[in-house]
């Protein structure tokens, strides 16, 4: 299996040079897999461009996402997005002994006053989330959740769409 860790790794490596670069980064290519030119031409046109068609098509390819988190990396923000992740993950687990550590975690991580990556929430959500948490069930952070997606979609998504990131693959 080494040809499989040397994919990872150069993954990786693609992924992790979006983290050193700012909103000026115009070489998007150098994290997509390899793939032959008429690949990437169908990726950087056909694809991107969907991604403008709404935040939740964005979120659901994994080239857009990718994107969007280097874009947010940029502001700062990128803590919204791995929230968001971690709902959509934590909203998979099926082992009812795993929902009250996931959850704690999630809660520890993001929601809690100054929590290492704070989401940008109201006094209300967070103290709702945080009722939520006496008796986690794979609903607690459902409104958080709903309102970071918000946030993210009326408040980044369209300054992502007007990105250089985004831009230079159209």
């Amino acid at each position: 299996l080494p040809h499989i860790d040397h994919r990872n790794r150069g993954m990786r490596t693609r992924l992790g040079c979006l983290s050193h670069k700012s909103d000026s980064y115009n070489d998007f290519t150098a994290i997509l897999p390899d793939k032959p030119n008429w690949a990437l031409k169908r990726l950087s046109t056909e694809e991107a461009t969907r991604w403008a068609d709404s935040f939740d098509v964005l979120l659901s390819h994994k080239y857009g996402l990718a994107a969007f988190r280097a874009f947010l990396k940029t502001e700062f923000s990128e803590e919204n997005l791995e929230f968001w992740l971690a709902c959509e993950d934590f909203k998979k687990t099926r082992s009812a002994a795993k929902v009250a550590s996931k959850a704690q975690r999630i809660f520890e991580e993001f929601i809690d006053v100054q929590a290492p990556r704070e989401v940008n929430i109201d006094f209300q959500t967070r103290e709702l989330t945080r009722r939520n948490m006496q008796e986690p069930s794979l609903s607690c952070f459902d409104q958080a959740q709903g309102k970071v997606h918000s946030l993210m979609e009326k408040d980044s998504y369209p300054r992502f769409l007007r990105s250089k990131i985004y831009t230079d693959l159209l």
